[in-house]
């Protein structure tokens, strides 16, 4: 049964609305058609949360799709990671699909082509046909192979299918117009020759169709009502409805298209993420560092603050470049709610409270999360030697420096306040200790004689620390739009070399010592960090997922 939708929403919710109203349609059908040429990225998302969200809005149905008509680039290994990518976002599908499967359809409708007068096998090489196109002021130049009858199309079609032919000898196209004001009509190639292995078809077929030819035909078997693509196919859907109005299909299907996603210091293009890879530029398509949803899933971030950011970019009909900054401040918001605060010292900095009883140790209270609706507590233990953050001391601080410094005194989060009386250097003159007194009336953090101490730093227990490697990332390229590659450069050569900085040796709480991959935490002052699955009992590794600072709020407030 059809749902209520509310009357407001974007350019393609009001079409479809309209369409249900006139009657044109009785049932909403859409589809994510991926090529399982390489792992979805964060671009995909958006019309992964388009597609399947207005099927659900409107009480419809959305088919995943695999446009798998190019056995050389196509591997099992993109069906299942697309697969997954799916349902980790937290869609299902109605109908499992490949374009694969309608081969023997899309042949079929092939030879009605050719009888109606409209295909023609040419002969002519890649090169001459890319040289006959013409370009954008000029007209293209016909196939001296364009009027063959129909009888000799069909003769030589049949022979492109059962291999009797070699790859680029001819190919199939379809017979349009050569003068025509938009390029992709003119007498566009339908099929070509592979003789490559299919992942799903194996060596049955040697002939493949074009993407052009083969998308609005699976729309139409599919019975999709409404073929969302990118605006980069919006010169496209000429031919995408010359194939349909020429063919015997079941159901026209029509296309629509809005604005592809564009991120600030990423690129987007799946050529260009499959060579980062290949090149081992990153470790893997799972690469924390890559803008694909797998590796946006192993960095930490959640499929409702992916959603959320689909959400808050719309859906526009106009290209335009997304700050990064705004995926950040939506999974922020979100652990700011619910992950728990713990304390990390990544650099660690030894510290000794000399008049803390030796052998002591106390439990220490504090909240998991304040932000939470039903807050908890951990204990944490508290002892006379204890980590710090190395930046959190300064032997001779600038003014307004309210860190630890000789003499000064500081509040140890949760515990006392100390302060530091001396240091302890190494043989090289380098500080590895510092030597400080415990006021042991400040148990919580507050002086009873009321006096006021600004500075607040995290610590962990030296005997009960659990020893992690943390990693921490920035943006993979320095440049901000990818898209302004200066002239003689290319978009590699703007690869950030601290995107990612390895720590070994950090100090966390004890708790922290049997994790989960996935679980996420608020490391205080830090950020938000994840459990990588390289983590092992005892020795977890975390990914910092972002920082504490949001730069993108402060620059809405700004506007």
């Amino acid at each position: 049964m059809e749902q209520a939708a509310p009357k407001s929403g974007n350019f393609i919710e009001q079409i479809i609305r309209e369409d249900l109203e006139s009657g044109r349609i009785k049932k909403v059908v859409t589809r994510f058609p991926p090529e399982p040429n390489g792992y979805l990225h964060i671009g995909h998302a958006k019309s992964i949360c388009l597609n399947f969200g207005l099927a659900e809005k409107f009480g419809g149905d959305c088919n995943l799709r695999f446009d798998d008509t190019n056995p050389t680039k196509e591997e099992v290994e993109y069906v299942e990671s697309i697969k997954k990518d799916v349902q980790w976002l937290g869609f299902k599908w109605n109908k499992l699909c490949f374009a694969s499967d309608y081969f023997d359809q899309f042949y079929l409708w092939a030879i009605e082509l050719i009888k109606a007068g409209k295909a023609y096998v040419d002969h002519q090489s890649p090169e001459e046909i890319r040289k006959t196109r013409g370009t954008l002021t000029e007209p293209g130049t016909e196939s001296p192979w364009r009027n063959r009858t129909v009888e000799e199309n069909l003769e030589l079609f049949e022979k492109m299918k059962n291999g009797e032919f070699d790859e680029g000898e001819c190919v199939l196209r379809a017979k349009i117009d050569m003068s025509h004001p938009n390029v992709n009509m003119r007498d566009p190639v339908m099929y070509r020759i592979l003789k490559e292995p299919h992942h799903n078809t194996g060596d049955r077929w040697c002939i493949y169709p074009m993407y052009d030819f083969a998308h609005g035909y699976e729309d139409a078997i599919e019975g999709v009502t409404h073929s969302i693509c990118t605006l980069e196919f919006q010169d496209h859907r000429p031919l995408y409805d010359w194939f349909i109005d020429n063919v015997s299909v079941p159901h026209r299907p029509r296309q629509y298209e809005f604005a592809r996603l564009n991120l600030t210091y990423t690129v987007m293009s799946k050529r260009k993420l499959l060579e980062l890879v290949t090149t081992k530029c990153v470790s893997g398509w799972d690469d924390p560092r890559m803008p694909t949803i797998s590796g946006l899933r192993r960095r930490g971030y959640t499929p409702s603050s992916i959603r959320r950011f689909c959400e808050e970019i719309g859906v526009a009909k106009t290209n335009s470049m997304v700050d990064i900054e705004l995926l950040h401040f939506c999974i922020r918001e979100e652990l700011n709610k619910t992950a728990n605060r713990v304390m990390a010292v990544l650099k660690p900095l030894r510290v000794v409270i000399e008049n803390y009883p030796e052998g002591r140790v106390e439990e220490i209270e504090a909240l998991d999360n304040p932000e939470s609706e039903a807050p908890t507590t951990r204990k944490i233990p508290f002892s006379r030697v204890l980590f710090i953050e190395q930046e959190d001391f300064m032997e001779n601080p600038p003014k307004g420096y309210f860190r630890l410094s000789p003499g000064k005194e500081v509040r140890l989060k949760h515990a006392y306040l100390i302060t530091c009386k001396s240091v302890v250097r190494d043989e090289e003159g380098r500080i590895v200790e510092l030597r400080c007194e415990y006021d042991p009336a400040t148990r919580g953090g507050d002086a009873p004689d009321g006096r006021k101490v600004k500075g607040t730093l995290h610590w962990v227990s030296a005997s009960h620390a659990v020893e992690a490697e943390v990693r921490l990332y920035d943006h993979l390229f320095t440049l901000k739009n990818l898209d302004e590659v200066e002239e003689g450069k290319e978009y590699r050569d703007y690869l950030n070399p601290d995107s990612m900085v390895v720590l070994s040796g950090c100090k966390i709480e004890p708790g922290l010592s049997r994790v989960e991959t996935g679980q996420r935490f608020q490391f205080l002052r830090h950020g938000y960090f994840c459990v990588d699955p390289d983590s092992r009992p005892g020795r977890p590794v975390f990914n910092r997922i972002v920082s504490l600072k949001d730069s993108w709020a402060k620059e809405q407030k700004k506007d």
